[in-house]
């Protein structure tokens, strides 16, 4: 292989992604007047913020090689309960903390079982979609719960430094996931622990206890959503965050974390996440069918998943 090929397929690896996202965004800047607007540019990071805090709790499980199937069902199992308890008279700040813990009690369900009984992830959190969302619908009887304190409208509406909240709480999560897979012991383990799980554990590493935190950290994730989500819609919907874990495990792919384990980063997720979110936006902005809208989104992760794998055969 010549050294030019060989520059220009580690270039390709690097910055490929980026440069797919900023070729999109000058696509939809000249395909639609409207898509530059600050206005829709706000909306999109708004919109994406969602996605974006379940795929960061997402990305710290795919690396540890795992996965979680359940995200979905338990934003809204935890988005149910927060209102509930807000709605019943609890105090706003009381309620969402009891929100973020049944994410964190929910996440850590899926871990005990993954890490200490060795079942299969994909079983588990199967298991757990089923189970969060009918937890969910027993709750709330199937009904919206609505009539949210003004707490709630902040999370999902407010703005600050011209920024809404749901961006600025997306922000501040992106940034404690990197410091923790970055900067810590903990996160080091669990890149060990998704390379290869026996070295891990022959060179001493607790690897129950970091598969423990990464499910429990997913759950934290999750609920943080689901505020988020409660505080958009000023209600809390026993039928949200279906299939919402599909576009998390999307964006973790589209941002380059390997499926296998061991490999990723959170600004990759968030990368993935901003794709996702900018091809929805410009789609509906463009009348584009959402039969069509599904189409172009499969093949979107499919290209990322191809352009991956050649990229790293080459490098090999």
């Amino acid at each position: 292989m010549s050294l030019a090929r060989v520059k220009w397929t580690g270039l390709l690896a690097r910055y490929g992604l980026t440069l797919a996202f900023l070729a999109m965004v000058l696509a939809l800047a000249f395909l639609s007047d409207r898509f530059l607007s600050v206005s829709n540019l706000l909306n999109v990071l708004r919109q994406t913020s969602i996605n974006a805090l379940l795929a960061f709790g997402m990305t710290v499980v795919i690396i540890g090689a795992g996965i979680d199937l359940s995200v979905g069902s338990l934003l809204a199992f935890a988005g149910v309960v927060a209102a509930g308890l807000a709605v019943a008279g609890w105090p706003a700040y009381l309620a969402i903390l009891a929100g973020l813990l049944v994410g964190v009690i929910l996440g850590s369900f899926n871990g005990a079982i993954v890490a200490y009984f060795k079942i299969a992830p994909f079983i588990v959190t199967l298991a757990g979609l089923t189970i969060f969302r009918g937890m969910t619908l027993v709750y709330t009887g199937g009904r919206p719960i609505t009539g949210l304190p003004e707490a709630f409208y902040v999370l999902g509406n407010a703005s600050l430094l011209g920024l809404p909240i749901p961006v600025w709480i997306m922000l501040g999560f992106l940034l404690l996931t990197h410091f923790i897979l970055r900067f810590t012991s903990l996160g080091r383990a669990i890149y060990a622990v998704g390379g290869n799980e026996e070295a891990a554990r022959l060179s001493g590493i607790p690897v129950a206890r970091v598969l423990f935190f990464t499910y429990a950290y997913a759950g934290l994730a999750s609920a943080l959503a689901a505020l988020v989500l409660d505080g958009r819609l000023n209600s809390a919907q026993p039928t949200a965050g279906t299939g919402f874990e599909l576009d998390a495990i999307a964006a973790v792919v589209v941002g380059g974390t390997s499926l296998f384990g061991g490999k990723g980063n959170v600004f990759g997720t968030f990368l993935g996440a901003l794709i996702i979110g900018v091809l929805n936006n410009g789609m509906n902005l463009l009348n584009v069918s959402s039969f069509y809208q599904q189409i172009v989104k499969g093949g979107v992760i499919l290209a990322a998943l191809l352009i991956e794998r050649l990229a790293s055969a080459r490098n090999q």
